[in-house]
């Protein structure tokens, strides 16, 4: 069913809202794909803050004139699945993740940076981990020498106790028997 043209101004609206805060745009023909599989992937990605829209190429272009996604005009040819995220690597990890399990899904380019994509680079892109691991990977490195100084300095302090601990359980005794004994002197002799 064909669009009026105040519904192709509403979805080139909507798609321009979406690309004026996405990072990250990847395209995919989709030929061939079932409708479950398709449903699947909308599923995920609307988990993971992808959006993912079937357009015509044309609205598309419209969609993106004068963004960073421009670049990719030539690349927006024949059926394809457009989808943007805000996160650098989201859209890129759905899209591939999808096409490893559906041979017919395949993708054809990105943009990211205002730089075309090729598949291998899309592919590439998918495969950095996500702002949360990289996120976490640092404050690792950045905990890693406080906590290794903690165990050098715990490991210093063991040592140091170690003889002192040592030494104060040979006293015991030793000063234990004159304590003993003096106790003893000082006691009054039981009555008899």
């Amino acid at each position: 069913m064909s669009l009026s043209l105040d519904g192709k101004k509403e979805v080139v609206a909507e798609v321009a809202a979406k690309v004026a805060k996405a990072q990250t745009m990847v395209l995919a023909e989709y030929r061939g794909t079932t409708v479950a599989n398709l449903t699947k992937l909308r599923t995920d990605a609307r988990a993971k803050g992808v959006y993912l829209r079937v357009l015509k190429n044309t609205l598309a272009q419209r969609a993106v004139a004068g963004t960073s996604f421009e670049v990719a005009q030539s690349h927006m040819v024949g059926p394809l699945i457009y989808s943007f995220s805000e996160d650098a690597v989201a859209a890129a990890k759905v899209v591939n993740d999808f096409a490893k399990t559906n041979e017919k899904f395949v993708i054809t380019a990105g943009v990211y940076n205002g730089k075309v994509l090729d598949k291998a680079a899309v592919q590439s892109l998918a495969n950095i981990p996500s702002k949360e691991v990289l996120l976490a990977q640092l404050l690792g490195l950045m905990q890693s020498p406080i906590s290794g100084f903690a165990r050098v300095l715990a490991a210093i302090a063991e040592k140091k106790a170690g003889p002192v601990a040592e030494a104060s359980d040979a006293l015991v005794p030793e000063v234990a028997a004159p304590v003993a004994e003096a106790v003893a002197e000082a006691a009054p002799a039981p009555a008899a």
